[in-house]
């Protein structure tokens, strides 16, 4: 019988090393959470390296590996000894030119449960994530684990409720949001408030829609390797929150982290029952959501 309750949690870092010690690092915290009672644990958005992206270099490519490489053998065996589920987020090399940020969902057994690749691209000021990631062809997935039943989407996945929507759809209990988001330095004082706060709010947003938890898991930390420019100040705030959009956990924006929160689905029920938004959906008139643009 599947369980009705069990315990989330992400970790929040700065991950600003090589990725030999990164890969330490987050095996280190993610035994301290398992240790506290978690059963479920994602790690933020490509643990293994500083954020790359604040350039368009093909130097960086060195970081990728290929699927069933140390990332997963690494974090294989560390599921299977503690008896945990680990969302390891990491650049993916599918073949020389194709290139993804993706995530595996290793189960408790150290299986691989499920891979997911992010599926929504940026490209902003030093966040120039398309010169190296080929959008996800995988869709958004449901992944059942020995825990619950888990939806993994990447980052910028965050803005997008038709993402959220259909993992629910799917049947995830929890949608985890692995991310790599901050400030640039220059314009924090002027924009820096309601940037954070459109991000929490739209997730937020995100569970009360669909009567889900969320978990998002952020770096921490100047990230400051290019000569001239200010960097990005990654601004922590990692967060759960349960199906009526209400703040289970709250990390700061500057100490590393493990935010842990129960999933309760007799809980979620209940809400889904009572706000039954599922219910009342119009999918007869949903069609035009198809299209790039509406014309008028």
């Amino acid at each position: 019988m599947a369980q009705r309750k069990y315990t989330i949690a992400v970790i929040q870092l700065n991950l600003n090393n090589t990725a030999e010690e990164n890969r330490k690092k987050c095996v280190h915290w993610i035994r301290e959470a398992a240790a506290k009672g978690a059963e479920v644990i994602s790690l933020p958005e490509l643990y293994s390296s500083h954020y790359f992206c604040q350039s368009e270099d093909v130097a960086n490519y060195a970081f990728a590996e290929p699927l069933g490489n140390i990332s997963f053998t690494a974090f294989s065996a560390v599921a299977k000894e503690l008896g945990v589920v680990i969302i390891v987020p990491f650049f993916e090399k599918r073949m020389a030119g194709v290139y993804h940020n993706s995530a595996y969902i290793i189960d408790t057994d150290g299986s691989q449960a499920g891979l997911y690749r992010k599926m929504h691209i940026p490209d902003d000021p030093y966040y120039y994530e398309k010169f190296y990631f080929t959008p996800g062809d995988l869709g958004f997935l449901n992944t059942p684990t020995a825990k619950g039943n888990i939806g993994t989407l990447i980052c910028w996945d965050q803005w997008y409720p038709e993402g959220a929507r259909i993992t629910a759809l799917k049947g995830a209990e929890v949608l985890f949001y692995p991310t790599a988001i901050g400030w640039h330095p220059a314009e924090k004082a002027q924009y820096g408030p309601n940037q954070h706060g459109a991000w929490m709010s739209v997730m937020r947003g995100h569970a009360v829609a669909n009567g889900v938890y969320v978990a998002a898991a952020n770096r921490i930390g100047l990230e400051k390797y290019l000569p001239n420019t200010d960097g990005i100040e990654f601004w922590g705030a990692s967060f759960i929150c349960g199906p009526q959009g209400e703040v289970l956990a709250q990390a700061s924006h500057d100490k590393e982290e493990i935010l842990m929160a129960d999933v309760d689905l007799d809980l979620q029920e209940n809400v889904r029952q009572n706000w039954p938004f599922f219910r009342d959906r119009r999918i007869d008139a949903f069609g035009d959501i198809t299209k790039r643009a509406i014309d008028r």
